[in-house]
């Protein structure tokens, strides 16, 4: 018998869905797996790929569907990578991110969760983290938590043991957890 959920979270990265189902279980939450790649946009706006991707998944499973969709924005590269934060981790990574940085290291992490139902109007919940990045990568974690530094620590996001109640993921799933739930209400 397939395990009951609340609703499926779609994307191809199975690390971002592992932290949401930890995260969303602590407010009672179910969330199934929906591994599948989802059209991405080109846009500046975070908001509107975030939108287009949960549209995209809804048509594709047709059950209530969440996705994430984030961005790294770095000050002193005036806002890059941003919402280009996958393709650049795919081609220069963190080493290339740290050899483009001089002094200023402030940067903000931003995620955005969008919930689609059959209204096929996507709800969106926005979060940042400020932070800086490190000067070398750390070991552990994944996508960019070796280089992220969240403000008020000194360790990046893959050497903290809480990660997950600090991130710019857990404040927007926290944010959708809150509206979820009164909306069962």
């Amino acid at each position: 018998m397939p395990k009951s959920y609340d609703m499926l979270f779609a994307s191809s990265n199975t690390h971002k869905y592992e932290e949401a189902e930890k995260i969303l279980a602590e407010f009672d939450i179910e969330l199934g797996f929906f591994q599948t790649e989802l059209i991405e946009i080109q846009d500046d706006s975070l908001s509107k790929i975030a939108s287009q991707k949960a549209l995209n998944a809804y048509e594709k499973c047709k059950k209530p569907v969440i996705i994430e969709d984030d961005g790294l924005f770095i000050n002193s590269l005036s806002g890059f990578p941003g919402p280009y934060s996958s393709y650049i981790f795919d081609t220069i990574g963190n080493n290339g991110i740290l050899k483009l940085l001089g002094d200023n290291r402030d940067a903000q992490f931003v995620a955005i969760i969008a919930f689609c139902d059959s209204s096929n109007e996507p709800t969106l919940f926005e979060s940042s983290v400020a932070g800086t990045i490190s000067k070398n990568i750390q070991d552990g974690g994944w996508g960019y938590d070796p280089i992220f530094i969240p403000g008020k620590q000194n360790k990046t996001y893959a050497e903290l043991d809480n990660k997950n109640k600090l991130s710019h993921r857990y404040e927007s799933l926290k944010k959708f957890a809150i509206w979820f739930n009164n909306k069962l209400v």
